[in-house]
């Protein structure tokens, strides 16, 4: 990928992550701000989206380093695997234990007395975004592509919301859980559309640049013959 699609999808996850994180927000703290509703407080409204706005920057921020996190050790896992059947053999063992960890490791420490619903909850709606996610990753490329793509969207999703998750604020769960689902989702989706509009790119200008030179050998051999 050439550094202006690479910037161009930086800014747009960014500007993504910071929208889905002023809308989100209000509706996960709903109890927090409905009275700036209630009574229409214009500049409160205002000043509050702007203050999730930035917190949904620094959502994308994270999600964003966990895609690239998540790309090296893709490589990596190929590498040391050698193929690409038993790397995803350990990917879904690794999101079949994350899975596990998120609803009942959760549930022992933080679980006293409520019931394990919640927990489940939370689990099912990562794993309906992830497996919404991979189903169209997979119609993009191919079927190699669909756990690659779950387990980016089960594992590093929740190491991303770890902060949150340790702290077990319902409010804050949702208001971080969505805009870094909706991040990841964007750029697993889009890199493989930037990566061929680079390449095309990149190969419009290798013509240009060859049609250049060979306009320059014609117009070099007439100044020869005249």
């Amino acid at each position: 990928m050439n550094s202006r699609n690479l910037v161009r999808m930086f800014f747009t996850t960014l500007l993504i992550g910071g929208i889905t994180g002023g809308v989100v927000g209000f509706l996960a703290r709903w109890g927090e701000f409905k009275p700036y509703f209630s009574s229409f407080e214009f500049s409160s409204i205002l000043s509050t989206f702007v203050w999730l706005f930035g917190v949904g920057l620094i959502f994308s921020v994270i999600s964003q380093a966990g895609f690239f996190a998540y790309l090296t050790i893709h490589r990596f896992g190929l590498g040391i695997f050698k193929s690409a059947y038993l790397w995803n053999a350990v990917q879904i063992v690794l999101i079949l234990f994350v899975a596990f960890d998120l609803v009942y490791l959760r549930y022992l420490n933080f679980g006293s007395g409520e019931g394990i619903s919640s927990y489940i909850m939370l689990a099912l709606i990562v794993l309906a975004a992830a497996v919404c996610t991979a189903f169209f990753k997979m119609r993009q490329t191919n079927k190699q592509s669909f756990i690659p793509a779950l387990f980016f969207m089960v594992v590093f999703t929740v190491l991303e919301w770890l902060p949150v998750l340790n702290s077990n604020e319902e409010g804050w769960l949702y208001f971080m859980l969505f805009p870094l689902l909706v991040c990841n989702a964007y750029q697993l989706l889009v890199l493989g559309k930037l990566i061929e509009r680079s390449q095309k790119e990149l190969a419009g200008k290798r013509a240009q640049k060859q049609a250049q030179v060979k306009g320059n050998k014609i117009k070099g051999e007439l100044g020869k013959g005249s």
